[in-house]
């Protein structure tokens, strides 16, 4: 198996999903393997570039991968292509592409930033006033605008401006300006920006602390993977930018029981490696990935584990369950998001969390003016990504 993702890049860094994916397998292997068999994980470093996901991609079927594993990429016509070459399945990536649910080699686990952001568009909608999305000015970021829309406009609400930056800045100081005049362009209602920038979003909310003091009041809204209880506990907590921020997220809070398998594996195998966090998305998304894995092992038994006996037992109908981490899942042909372009997207369940008195919490459905914690497949159907 391989898994990648960029470190040590000066954009976004994901280095839990490859630790993760080690101690997965170092657990594993300590309790007898699948059937037998130990379990063997490469990583490889994909850089944040297209460069570097071919490579990785090239690796993995110079190394006869049988799967590529929890990864993250949003380069995805630079590594599915070699994947696809090689036979080999891409297995729960984080989602951060369009190509991942498209490409027939491609089995995701979650709705990637298409749910999130319908979600989150979805939550707005009710309660804001002019919304600003501010995302970076790259292939992946110019996916996000029309899946905002989607969320807003299924609540009834007009799209969001759509507001391009570097994805490698050290500051947004005139970015910050553009989105608090969008946002508080209607003194009516209390307008929102969303800032959807990875990494760089807690670059960019440093910028937009100084430069709000001179503008009305707005909310902060955005998902999970630009915002964790990390960044929020880093940008002061219950006296920082997020309080109050809607957050839309693939899994149950990190808090939530059901966590708990992952992160006793993360404490055999892993404790005091500061780079795997459990309350990453990436690190999240990783063990999920895995834990598909093994259903697919499982379910081969004693056959032989190729990548084409991977593809077979996943194109066959089986079903994974992940213990209540997302809905039971499988990847039949055609999926109800096939005809808006996501043929592959099979899980578009989000859950809405808000940042009360500092602390990331579940937001149930209805509750603290928000309509959006469930599946956004009826949403998604309705999306402009033409």
């Amino acid at each position: 198996m391989m898994t990648w993702a960029p470190q040590n890049t000066g954009a976004t860094n994901k280095p839990g999903m490859p630790a993760m994916a080690r101690a997965y397998a170092k657990w594993l292997n300590e309790h007898g393997g699948v059937g037998g068999r130990t379990l063997t994980v490469l990583t490889c470093n994909e850089h944040n570039d297209s460069v570097g996901a071919a490579k990785c991609a090239r690796r993995a079927a110079a190394e006869n991968v049988v799967a590529v594993v929890g990864s993250y990429s949003q380069f995805g016509d630079s590594f599915l292509a070699p994947l696809e070459s090689a036979g080999i399945p891409y297995i729960g990536g984080y989602g951060v592409t369009s190509d991942e649910f498209t490409g027939p080699y491609s089995y995701p686990v979650n709705g990637g930033q298409p749910a999130l952001l319908a979600g989150l568009g979805q939550a707005l909608a009710a309660g804001c006033g002019p919304v600003a999305l501010v995302r970076p000015d790259s292939i992946a970021g110019d996916e996000l605008p029309a899946l905002l829309d989607s969320g807003l406009k299924a609540g009834g609400h007009p799209p969001a401006t759509d507001q391009l930056a570097a994805e490698d800045a050290t500051e947004y100081g005139a970015e910050a300006e553009r989105a608090l005049r969008g946002a508080t362009a209607d003194p009516a209602r209390k307008g929102c920006v969303v800032p959807a920038l990875g990494d760089r979003t807690d670059t960019f909310m440093d910028s937009f602390r100084r430069a709000r003091a001179g503008h009305a009041p707005v909310r902060t809204a955005t998902v999970l993977g630009s915002v964790d209880q990390t960044q929020i506990n880093a940008t002061g907590g219950a006296s920082g930018p997020y309080e109050g921020a809607y957050i839309t997220g693939w899994y149950p809070v990190a808090s939530d029981p059901r966590w708990n398998p992952m992160k006793q594996v993360i404490n055999e195998e892993a404790f005091g490696d500061n780079s795997i966090d459990p309350a990453d998305a990436g690190v999240q998304t990783t063990w999920i990935a895995y834990t598909v894995l093994r259903a697919v092992l499982e379910r081969i038994g004693d056959g032989d584990v190729t990548p084409e006996a991977v593809r077979h037992t996943l194109d066959g109908g089986l079903r994974v369950s992940t213990g209540g981490l997302t809905p039971t899942l499988r990847w039949p042909d055609e999926t109800r998001l096939s005809a808006v372009g996501f043929p592959r997207l099979v899980n578009a369940d989000v859950t809405l969390q808000v940042v009360r008195e500092g602390r990331l919490t579940a937001v149930r459905p209805g509750g603290a003016g928000a309509a959006s914690d469930g599946d956004m497949t009826r949403t998604l159907e309705g999306a402009d990504v033409g």
